[in-house]
């Protein structure tokens, strides 16, 4: 499973001009199973995603599809790291 921390390194108005870009491009991740969670940090000043089923070379290609990836809002930070213990309703998620 993998945390990926994005960081936006422009402005709120650059980050907002690509939004609707950026959710098509999460909701097709969520659609192929890559992704389990995401949302927005607070403060505003970029986002988590949690990703699971694929190799850390994987997350790294999905990331580039990101329009946030491509237009270089953002960085991101990939953290790895495998669930043992969830509350019952997650189960799913233990390794």
């Amino acid at each position: 499973m993998f945390i990926i921390s994005l960081t936006y390194i422009k402005s709120l108005e650059e980050v907002d001009s690509l939004l609707r870009e950026h959710v098509a491009y999460l909701s097709e991740q969520y659609s192929l199973g890559n992704f389990l969670v995401s949302g927005r940090k607070v403060p505003r000043n970029g986002g988590i995603i949690l990703a699971r089923g694929v190799v850390r070379e994987e997350i790294e290609t999905i990331i580039t599809l990101d329009p946030f990836y491509r237009h270089g809002i953002a960085t991101y930070e990939i953290m790895e790291f495998s669930p043992t213990m969830t509350v019952d309703q997650l189960a799913f998620l233990r390794e």
